[in-house]
């Protein structure tokens, strides 16, 4: 059948068209076409159904380079020539420290035949969450039409008011409903997810070596991160909405404003409160390592106070580190996994690509867009605000006021949705842009060779793609493929020597 006689016979069945299954009392029927709400819910469907047929096109070329089976040639060609530095000097570069870290297997062995020996298991590594990664997609398109098409926000909404409405206590006031909507629907979203859940981190990353995680350690996350969630989104939600509630028409800026201050508190209290709950912190022993990172610090002039190292293989075997702290108070963590994966050298220089970012102002640079979109999209939702047939499109009564978290939900949902998608890719490219900057920060601190192989290291045990798509890692890699990252450093090098 013809799309447009099916959109036709599908009018003809109602009188408004894609109106939500269920509706509140009081829904007014929209038949202006020239309304915002006219076509409201249809173009929401159908945007959501570009995102995802787009995506999955992406995925599906992703998908073809996992099928390889040959070494990609440039990254052969590449790591080549790490290695044959890497022999070159090895014997001028060894330290008494270097000799003790050399104990550990394929510590200073060649990275090519590492790379080689890994590439069929990183390919099914990264076939088998793509494939996975593709299912949960599709679930989660079709979950938010069918939402959409039945009403879910008005009848949840509704269930809300039920809820608060009782004789055992009554809950009264829009922010009131307000919380116990929005609890019911964390926790619907947590039921519909943790299927998905499961199965990534038993089955897929059990399978390739990744996971150590145990059942009840998994529950007791889940339970941490639900206390968490009411203990602090359910005051921030209450006084965002009490904002918007008696901020007038210039409401946004005093949300810009506390949404500001509560994005430091959150930096604040995040690494110092909220992480020890999951995860140990210990300091880093004294020795050679903790004194070069001193060192390290002083030199870019970084006012580091503490060193710690957190034990992150009891969840997982992938390796990180970051930095966090305001001020003159910064601290440094190091994954346990790290330590155990690359040198010391190494971790010196990669801790001085992520000096580079603070050193450059990317930090605070990432910090100030991120308030400037915050500002942009509540702006944005000034605007739309009161149009009750916006919402009503959605099968919200307009004969009340619409709640302001109903409001911002779908206004999210549907003009902003666009927007937020383009703005995503900005913000993609914006950060490679970064993570270029920072590895020619750290290149010029004469630290080029350390960071190369310690990319590659990193890259081979957390079993990263080695050939990745091009169209595919431009839209949703916010950091360079390991490829283009190796050659851009090497061409750095020659035009410094």
């Amino acid at each position: 059948m013809d799309i447009n006689n099916l959109l036709n016979e599908l009018n003809a069945k109602s009188e408004f068209p894609w109106t939500p299954l269920y509706t509140q009392d009081g829904t007014e029927t929209i038949d202006d076409p020239g309304s915002m709400g006219y076509w409201a819910l249809a173009s929401t469907i159908f945007f959501t159904m570009f995102v995802y047929i787009f995506e999955n096109y992406l995925n599906q070329r992703q998908l073809q380079t996992y099928n390889q089976t040959e070494f990609p040639k440039q990254l052969e060609i590449t790591v080549q020539k790490i290695d044959s530095e890497s022999k070159t000097m090895q014997d001028t570069s060894k330290s008494t420290n270097e000799e003790k870290d050399s104990e550990k297997p394929d510590r200073n062995a060649p990275l090519l035949p590492q790379l080689r020996s890994k590439f069929t298991k990183s390919q099914s590594y990264g076939k088998d969450k793509m494939l996975f990664g593709m299912f949960s997609e599709l679930y989660g398109t079709a979950e938010t039409i069918l939402f959409l098409l039945l009403g879910f926000l008005p009848y949840m909404w509704d269930t809300a008011k039920q809820i608060g409405d009782n004789q055992y206590f009554r809950v009264e006031g829009e922010i009131g409903i307000s919380l116990i909507f929005l609890l019911l629907v964390t926790v619907i979203g947590m039921v519909t997810s943790l299927p998905f859940e499961l199965y990534s981190t038993f089955r897929i990353e059990k399978k390739h070596g990744f996971n150590k995680m145990t059942s009840s350690l998994f529950v007791s996350d889940k339970m941490k991160g639900l206390v968490l969630t009411i203990a602090i989104g359910g005051p921030f939600t209450a006084l965002l909405l009490k904002i918007i509630q008696i901020g007038g028409d210039k409401f946004y800026l005093y949300v810009w404003a506390f949404m500001s201050v509560f994005s430091i508190f959150m930096m604040t209290i995040y690494p110092l409160v909220i992480m020890p709950m999951f995860n140990k912190y210990d300091t880093l022993p004294d020795g050679e390592l903790k004194k070069s990172i001193y060192t390290l610090a002083d030199k870019v002039k970084y006012p580091l106070t503490n060193l710690f190292v957190m034990d992150g293989s009891k969840r997982s075997s992938h390796s990180n580190a970051f930095m966090f702290g305001f001020g003159s108070n910064k601290r440094i963590v190091l994954f346990d996994t790290l330590l155990d994966q690359v040198s010391n050298q190494e971790i010196l220089a990669i801790l001085g690509h992520e000096l580079g970012h603070w050193k450059l102002g990317h930090t605070l640079s990432n910090f100030v867009i991120t308030q400037l979109y915050t500002g942009a999209m509540f702006y944005g939702f000034s605007l739309c605000f009161k149009s009750l047939e916006l919402f009503s499109a959605f099968g919200f009564s307009t004969q009340e006021s619409i709640p302001s978290i109903i409001a911002l939900l779908v206004y999210t949902q549907t003009l902003w949705a666009p927007v937020d998608k383009c703005l995503s890719f900005i913000l993609t490219v914006f950060s490679r842009h970064n993570e270029f900057g920072a590895d020619e920060f750290s290149l010029n601190m004469d630290m080029s060779r350390d960071l190369q192989s310690g990319l590659c290291k990193i890259h081979l045990e957390n079993l990263g793609a080695m050939c990745p798509d091009k169209l595919y890692s431009a839209y949703h890699y916010s950091h360079p493929p390991l490829v283009e990252r190796l050659g851009r450093m090497m061409e750095l090098d020659a035009k410094k020597k």
